[in-house]
């Protein structure tokens, strides 16, 4: 497998060296069309070519994956669709070749997402990549660096950023018709497959990849390692190698709509988390990452606290909890002094502080994120993303705090954990909250204790921690990468 440098796209991107890739560099196809090559073709990658190619004036002609029964499957279908030749391939250094794409869009697993991005702005591509737009924050700075270097337009895949109904809501509330902020809280209350809790199976030794699969392509940055489960795709989520469990997956989306609220502030100064991967039992589980947790972003003066639980409300339901008997159990709840707004998808309601419906919010979700992307691919303005990478990195940073301040915790008993949160109001509420809902599920805390992680003490602007247990925190902020997929220190 040839290396692949900037070197080697600068025989035909010269310009992008010196920061003058321009919009028109490509030819564009007929109709002044825009031509895009969708990277990663599994269930999300379905998506984004079924989405984008309705698009008036895209055409998808081109599919990239690792998984050659992937792409094979995609192109076969869009071929039949549309009545175009789609181009294969299963290594992206070849696809970013193509002067003919103009843009690309990537629903790879979150360990490509950083370097499929900065070659494609060094290869004058604009980008759409899916959230969590990094695996860990140095990389996700180097994604903002790359689209202001190359003057590239990249959007995040967080669609409630296209939203009519939250900045309708938040506008309202800063108006302060409510009161002032007293915190913010995001939930991701799901279950997750396949199996029951989100169990990963293992195998008793290392397996081989699918046939299909080029394992290497497929890892990447990523370490090689042997593979030890049953299967390799999706549950990728659950393991640190490559995944950011769920706080990492489907956290990111309601951690960006805390942030929007919070009124889009940067990293915060301190942050801790609190969880287990519990209930998994005695199984041939080989996850990683947790599936019940709590993390705490000390913003100031309003705080930041998101829950996840992969368990459901109760041992043998399928239904998941909900806040407050309010419905939502995948959004954020804003609690002001008079009331608070409750919001998932679609929008929300605000209520009183005794649970009476008071005002509506609502609109069109996340619909238009795509056109939102090809609007600014049109324009060449940053200004009309509604996602731009920077506000993808800085959701996903959020993630990598409480992960990092997870991975670095310690099992505690029950009374431990409690003495370690002290008078953190916000936090009790949610552990007792947390403790509740394990034990409906039967979870035994005395033969699986909790994690409680260090608090972390962060440099906004450096994007480095600081302070006690800084020299351990400090080790995850960039991965180790594998040659040739390496991340540039200069992109």
């Amino acid at each position: 497998m040839s290396n692949f440098t900037r070197r080697s796209f600068m025989k035909t991107t010269i310009a992008a060296g010196a920061g003058l890739v321009l919009a028109n560099s490509h030819v564009r196809g007929a109709n002044n069309d825009l031509r895009f090559a969708v990277v990663g073709t599994g269930s999300q990658g379905g998506g984004h070519i079924k989405y984008f190619n309705g698009i008036e004036g895209v055409n998808v002609t081109a599919l990239c994956d690792a998984d050659a029964d992937h792409v094979n499957k995609r192109a076969d279908e869009l071929e039949k669709s549309s009545g175009r030749k789609i181009q294969r391939f299963t290594d992206v250094r070849k696809l970013l070749e193509d002067k003919n794409i103009d843009a690309i869009t990537s629903a790879t697993p979150n360990h490509w997402h950083a370097l499929v991005t900065i070659w494609a702005c060094q290869a004058g591509k604009d980008v759409y990549i899916e959230k969590p737009a990094s695996h860990s924050i140095w990389e996700g700075r180097k994604m903002v660096e790359a689209a202001r270097k190359y003057n590239r337009i990249v959007q995040t895949g967080m669609q409630k950023r296209s939203s009519e109904a939250h900045p309708a809501a938040f506008q309202w509330i800063r108006e302060g018709n409510i009161g002032k902020i007293k915190w913010v809280r995001g939930f991701c209350y799901k279950h997750r497959g396949p199996g029951s809790n989100g169990i990963v199976h293992g195998t008793n030794g290392p397996v081989s990849a699918p046939e299909s699969v080029d394992y290497n392509l497929w890892c990447g940055p990523a370490d090689m390692v042997p593979l030890n489960r049953t299967q390799l795709h999706y549950v990728w989520h659950w393991v640190w190698n490559t995944g950011c469990g769920d706080i990492g997956n489907q956290g990111p989306h309601e951690m960006d709509i805390g942030r929007w609220a919070l009124g889009d502030p940067g990293l915060p100064t301190r942050a801790f988390s609190i969880g287990g991967r519990f209930g998994v039992g005695e199984t041939d589980d080989v996850g990683e990452t947790a599936n019940t947790q709590i993390a705490f972003f000390d913003y100031k003066p309003v705080p930041l606290i998101f829950e996840v639980r992969g368990l459901p409300r109760k041992k043998g339901d399928r239904s998941m909890d909900n806040y407050r008997r309010t419905g939502v159990d995948i959004g954020d709840f804003v609690q002001c002094e008079g009331g608070y707004f409750a919001c998932g998808d679609g929008g929300g309601w605000v209520y009183d502080n005794d649970g009476k419906k008071i005002k509506q919010f609502s609109g069109r979700g996340g619909a238009g994120h795509h056109e939102n992307f090809v609007k600014a691919v049109r324009s060449r303005k940053v200004s009309d993303l509604n996602a731009d990478i920077e506000v993808g990195h800085l959701s996903a940073a959020l993630c990598h705090m409480a992960n990092t301040s997870y991975r670095l915790g310690k099992k505690m008993s029950v009374d431990e954990a409690k003495k370690a949160i002290g008078d953190n109001a916000e936090m009790t509420d949610s552990l007792d909250r947390m403790l509740e809902h394990l034990a409906a599920n039967e979870v035994d805390l005395t033969a699986e204790p909790l994690t409680v992680g260090p608090m972390l003490t962060m440099d906004p602007e450096k994007e480095q921690y600081v302070g006690e247990n800084s020299d351990m925190a400090n080790m995850f902020v960039k991965r180790n990468y594998r040659e040739p997929f390496v991340v540039p220190d200069k992109v």
